[in-house]
């Protein structure tokens, strides 16, 4: 059956054509001694050759799953900047087009030379552009293995994590196939750095690997639910307990979708997934928009305190899109009042991506990263609980600059989804939704999916977070800076409205510690968020 469905995919047309052309010229050739029919059998032989070594390689997931028609990808790649230089045009300034970031990812990945000839690609004088200011006394460039942060305190039964700055989102399985998690969490376990579950639970593909995991809980529970969808504590200290899990995670919004629920229809609650969520086969799996834990914010520290203590200990915190800032004020006030921290807060910005999200929440819901990210922190700062909390930033970062900017205005750690992506194979296709994408990287189709080869992406993983963390190290050596750490708003400047270059110390403007506590009303950007926020409520008072 398998060979037949491979026979009557198109994706495979040219392969069967070509067997099909070899045995038909072949049979013609010796019945009629005719040499041109011959010279065609051969050359068919030779083109079913090529389609049988894409089948069995294991570098190129898209050779894999596209035999012989795939090869007309890669000669466009090998011509693609002759095509941009003749037939597009450069852009109103005259400026050269920006860098495939998704190109330096695929070179980081296979370990390549990622060098780039000929200067800047960007407009540095554009409106938007930014860049990090350099030292004239470079430092040593740090070790990667001190590229790291801790999360969690030390004492009191607790499980500290040293968490390095870098490391894979959230992305869960059933969003990812079986083979792109095993590939990731390989990577991380060779890499020695995180890999986040994303909402839909542990499975067993991320067990396999033995990679650090962060197990993300949303609001369906998954994992750890009761059969109406509540919490199940019992369920959850089963899991969390697993020596592989370093860190719990309650996920309150996301930023390609905040504040939206989702269904997985009944028809792809298959037996395994099923078992994985803690759901019933064959019904609608939901996951609200809202959870059912708690509705206060006093309630959600108690739940972070609640799967700490469930954990045995290890980090717990939680993760969000910013959206009303008094929301997020009203549980700086309670943690104020109750005593209760989270280990870590992750920030997560609404550019961030995700597969089954509608168009306008996508585009126009949620705060942007560094908007977000910089209200966190200065939030934190303001009520001076910044030094006991962990801050994780993700949305859109790829590159060590990407990570650069995002550690300056206050995050500890950077958490990676569509980079890794990419390290495993990610062409783009924006075909993640069909279960048709064309490296498996999202198909749950076991024929798509042979076209990951685990081995080989894993490695790719590996070098995509080694080379990610040396471009970072780099950048710090240049900057006079030994860690990640040591970058401050005013290390980075944008390029403003006349050619103005602005620091991001004014572009976003820091508190004082204990701020918000000793002058509530002293700073505009917050002093109305404060004033109509309550522990007890996310509700607006006043």
């Amino acid at each position: 059956m398998t060979a037949l469905r491979h026979a009557f995919e198109l994706r495979y047309l040219p392969l069967t054509l070509a067997v099909l052309g070899a045995v038909l010229f072949g049979l013609v050739g010796l019945a009629s001694g005719s040499a041109q029919v011959e010279v065609l059998a051969l050359l068919c032989v030779m083109v079913a050759a090529v389609g049988a070594h894409d089948l069995t390689q294991t570098r190129h997931a898209i050779l894999r799953n596209y035999p012989i028609a795939a090869r007309l990808r890669f000669l466009l790649e090998k011509v693609r900047p002759e095509i941009r230089q003749y037939f597009f045009e450069a852009d109103k300034d005259g400026a050269p087009f920006p860098r495939d970031t998704r190109a330096i990812v695929y070179q980081r990945a296979k370990g390549v030379l990622d060098k780039r000839p000929f200067g800047t690609q960007y407009d540095v004088y554009q409106e938007g552009y930014e860049w990090l200011h350099h030292s004239l006394m470079p430092s040593q460039t740090p070790d990667l293995d001190t590229l790291r942060v801790q999360i969690g305190r030390t004492g009191e039964g607790r499980q500290p994590y040293s968490a390095s700055v870098l490391n894979i989102s959230a992305m869960s399985y059933g969003a990812l196939s079986a083979n792109a998690v095993r590939a990731l969490n390989k990577g991380a376990k060779l890499g020695g750095f995180a890999h986040d579950t994303g909402e839909g639970g542990v499975s067993p593909y991320h067990r396999e690997m033995g990679g650090d995991l962060i197990w993300e809980v949303g609001s369906g529970y998954f994992g750890c639910r009761t059969p109406d969808g509540r919490f199940d504590p019992d369920r959850f200290a089963a899991t969390a307990r697993d020596p592989q899990i370093r860190m719990v995670e309650l996920k309150l919004s996301q930023g390609a979708k905040p504040g939206h629920g989702g269904v997985l229809p009944a028809a792809k609650v298959t037996a395994e997934i099923a078992a994985i969520r803690g759901v019933p086969q064959g019904q609608d799996c939901l996951s609200p928009a809202a959870h059912s834990s708690f509705s206060t914010p006093i309630g959600l520290l108690e739940m972070v305190a609640r799967m700490r203590e469930l954990s045995g200990g290890k980090p717990a915190g939680f993760k969000l899109c910013i959206g009303h800032g008094w929301e997020f004020m009203a549980i700086c006030k309670a943690m104020l009042e109750t005593g209760i921290t989270p280990d870590f807060i992750v920030v997560d910005g609404k550019e961030g991506g995700t597969g089954a999200a509608p168009l306008e929440f996508m585009d126009h819901l949620g705060m942007p990263l560094r908007d977000g990210l910089s209200f966190v922190h200065n939030a934190l700062v303001g009520v001076g609980l910044r030094d006991s909390i962990r801050v994780g930033a993700s949305g859109k970062i790829i590159s060590a600059f990407d990570m650069a900017r995002v550690l300056a205005l206050g995050a500890d750690w950077c958490n990676v989804a569509r980079g890794f992506m990419f390290a495993i194979g990610c062409i783009q296709a924006q075909s993640c939704h069909t279960g048709l994408c064309p490296t498996g990287v999202t198909s749950p189709d076991p024929l798509r999916q042979r076209g990951l080869v685990v081995p080989d992406k894993a490695e790719r993983v590996h070098n995509f977070h080694r080379n990610t963390l040396h471009a970072l190290a780099e950048l710090l050596a240049a900057a006079g800076l030994s860690h990640p750490s040591d970058l401050r708003p005013h290390h980075l400047l944008r390029r403003g409205p006349d050619e103005r270059a602005i620091s991001y110390a004014d572009h976003y403007r820091p508190l004082a510690p204990g701020q918000l506590l000793a002058d509530p009303a002293g700073d505009a950007r917050f002093a109305e968020a404060w004033r109509v926020s309550r522990a007890d409520s996310f509700a607006r008072f006043g």
